[in-house]
């Protein structure tokens, strides 16, 4: 009984020794995040106040700053919406890496609020908005599980697919 307790503690602490950080995750899965463009208005694309970092909404901008444009249920299909939030979410990440200098300094993914650019026929906001939810969920695992809201707009600024933002928890 005793060496079976030992191997199970053993196994335990291989297993926390062994887990994947953030950052680690974000090389394995090939995602490269890039020093995030200016803004387009009076704001800045992430404020930090004590252990809180929120987020202004980011849409689905690429490193060489072409978006995903479109309107759901028009131009876009589900698939290419959740890409766009994806992309959307890559951007997200490289705002907040440039707040907090290391995303492994994040304790938890607060909350996700995403904007859908779609018809008023268009009712499947929230499977467009999982491609940003997996994908926190995937680089961060329980700490990426969120509150969200996933909600339609009539249109979007310079017609982009989505527009997301988040509130992150961090620690120093």
């Amino acid at each position: 009984m005793r060496s079976l307790i030992v191997s199970l503690f053993l196994l335990a602490a291989f297993n926390l020794c062994s887990a994947q950080t953030a950052e680690e995750r974000i090389k394995e899965l090939g995602i490269k995040l890039f020093t995030p463009a200016k803004p387009i208005a009076n704001y800045v694309k992430a404020v930090r106040t004590g252990n809180l970092v929120f987020t202004a909404g980011h849409g689905p901008g690429r490193a060489d700053g072409t978006n995903i444009k479109g309107r759901l249920g028009d131009d876009l299909n589900v698939e290419e919406g959740y890409e766009a939030a994806r992309v959307s979410c890559i951007s997200l990440l490289s705002s907040l890496k440039a707040e907090i200098g290391d995303l492994n300094k994040v304790k938890r993914i607060v909350k996700v609020t995403g904007m859908v650019n779609s018809t008023a026929d268009f009712y499947d906001q929230p499977k467009v908005i999982n491609g940003c939810s997996d994908l926190l969920v995937d680089i961060f695992g329980d700490k990426g599980k969120h509150a969200r809201a996933a909600v339609g707009m009539i249109s979007l600024p310079s017609n982009i697919a989505v527009e997301i933002e988040m509130i992150v928890e961090i620690e120093e």
